[in-house]
């Protein structure tokens, strides 16, 4: 072997060693990015779930709740309905003659204990106090329909369950209306009316997320509206008043796809401008909160409706049903300076 060769040998095994080296620090350097990459997006994960109003926590124990119910809804209910079907196509077909069931609408919201400085602690009807007011309209001999299938007795004399006809209504959307009230009426059998509102109550606010709706849709609910906001609607502009009206019912057909032939109006305020409004939206009627019993005969865009306020106890329900059969129709108009919740 040449003498110089080692000297030039020893530089190139040098190289080499520098080159891995350099390439065995680059790759420690590529696995500590990775890392910080990871903790970034945790990091923001975290932070993005603490603001949206509530823990990862809560979120998880709802979806899984969520998931189990509609599980549970599945495998007990009727089949979802057709595409654009009305709750009234499971009834019997009518002889054509209209019939002339008379019914009292009930009104609920929150069917939960009232927080602590709750603004409305009435509107808040305890779980079990629900159920014992179901079981005793039960009892009673009653039978829950909807209000499309009342409208269907009404025009074509189609037959409705069997029992003494009422409607449950629910407003505005909470999420405990799906939790709590669902399931006592589906172990009833009965069905309900959501007059859902389109914003102003997210599910972070105890509001109903599309899921759950389709669920009490597919449970056999029927799906109305109060409009995009739960706006004072005689306060409105002409435009802002077709958009709470026309637009809230053209939203929800498209995205649940059910006819939404009924408006309730928003705390209860009408006038002769809102009635207009309703009728060339397309609806078929509207619900107030004027007390009294529904019939062929009533006007169909003032339909009077019972609230059921929290801390009734059934004998208490079923008296107030009876004293309200008794109740003059509902005005024309109704508007008040201090509006209640409805």
């Amino acid at each position: 072997m040449d003498p110089a060769e080692p000297r030039f040998e020893r530089p190139r095994r040098s190289d080499r060693e520098r080159a891995r080296r350099r390439r065995k620090l680059r790759r420690r350097i590529g696995a500590v990015t990775v890392v910080v990459v990871v903790i970034a997006v945790v990091a923001v994960v975290v932070i993005t779930t603490v603001g949206g109003g509530s823990s990862t926590h809560d979120r998880r124990d709802r979806h899984r709740a969520t998931a189990a119910t509609a599980k549970k809804h599945t495998h007990h209910s009727k089949p979802a309905h057709a595409r654009g079907a009305s709750t009234a196509d499971v009834l019997a077909p009518g002889s054509g003659t209209p019939g002339d069931a008379t019914v009292p609408i009930l009104m609920f919201h929150v069917i939960n204990n009232p927080p602590a400085g709750a603004p409305f602690p009435l509107l808040y009807v305890p779980a079990a106090e629900f159920d014992a007011q179901m079981q005793a309209l039960k009892d009673a001999g009653w039978s829950a329909v909807t209000l499309d299938q009342l409208w269907a007795n009404w025009t074509t004399g189609a037959k409705l369950p069997a029992g003494k006809p009422f409607v449950i209504t629910f407003d505005n959307g909470y999420y405990s209306q799906y939790s709590a009230a669902l399931p006592e009426l589906k172990r009833l059998h009965w069905v309900a009316d959501e007059n859902m509102q389109l914003t102003g109550l997210p599910p972070s606010q105890g509001g109903l997320t599309n899921q759950e709706i389709q669920a009490m849709v597919n449970a056999g609910w029927e799906l109305d509206t109060q409009g995009i906001s739960h706006a004072d609607l005689v306060e409105l502009s002409s435009s802002e008043l077709h958009d709470q009206v026309y637009h809230a019912r053209r939203i929800i057909q498209r995205r649940f796809h059910v006819p939404v032939n009924w408006f309730c109006y928003p705390s209860g305020q009408y006038d002769a401008t809102v009635i207009d409004a309703v009728k060339a939206a397309g609806y078929k009627g509207s619900t107030t909160v004027v007390p009294g019993w529904a019939s062929r005969t009533s006007d169909p865009y003032t339909l009077p409706r019972l609230r059921i306020v929290g801390g009734t106890t059934p004998a208490e329900l079923l008296s107030q049903i009876s004293s309200a059969q008794a109740a003059p129709a509902p005005p024309s108009s109704y508007t008040t300076s201090s509006p209640g919740v409805g």
